[in-house]
């Protein structure tokens, strides 16, 4: 093989690797974007937890293929109607047991999990599958979750405990909905809430407390 042919082989192969290098940036730049679209703010959440962006992106997609073997349901018409009333009676019960409305709130949050084919272990594994289908909300329920553990020790104060039932009501009325659409991932080659508004403390027939 003679030297200019060398030169042509050396020259192929440089360009083929930096090819090879152009479509694996691309490809994880396209990873990357998909996962904060889908993720939003849990995708910083994870991040700055792990302090590592590869890391957190793999952990995500981990979680992603985790959900992606549940059987998630929707709720039927009865259910739903059950639920709601079920939630508009822990609502009633804050006037009188706050602590006790919040406990109440907690328990539907994973009852109703269960109820569509989420598995409830313990409260993290909960978090990291629900961000999967509700990454706009699992805030609220990490937020939500720690004010009931300060309940449990008799640490949170009313306003904390309204704040929690909020939180946990936005991610109530999530869960009672159709499962969301799963953004397609490539083949191979925020706290939100805010619009749950405690209005005041006025028992009522309908719509508990809260409005």
């Amino acid at each position: 093989m003679d030297s200019q042919t060398l030169i042509i082989v050396a020259i192929t192969v440089v360009v083929c690797a930096l090819i090879a290098g152009a479509v694996w940036v691309a490809a994880e730049k396209t990873r990357s974007r998909r996962l904060k679209e889908h993720f939003g703010p849990e995708y910083d959440h994870v991040v700055q937890r792990m302090q590592d962006r590869k890391l957190a992106e793999a952990e995500l997609q981990n979680r992603e293929q985790r959900v992606e073997k549940f059987r998630i349901i929707p709720l039927s018409s009865q259910d739903r109607a059950h639920y709601r009333e079920t939630w508009a009676a822990v609502q009633n019960r804050f006037v009188d047991d706050p602590q006790g409305a919040v406990k109440d709130g907690h328990g539907q949050i994973f009852e109703v999990m269960e109820k569509r084919g989420y598995p409830v272990t313990n409260f993290e594994q909960a978090a990291a599958d629900l961000s999967v289908d509700y990454p706009n909300v699992v805030e609220n329920y990490r937020a939500a979750s720690a004010i009931a553990a300060r309940n449990r020790q008799g640490e949170a104060g009313t306003e904390e405990l309204r704040q929690a039932l909020v939180y946990y009501r936005a991610l109530f009325n999530e869960l009672l909905e159709a499962p969301p659409p799963r953004v397609e991932k490539p083949r191979a080659g925020s706290r939100t809430g805010a619009g749950f508004h405690f209005r005041g403390f006025t028992k009522r027939s309908r719509g508990g407390l809260w409005s």
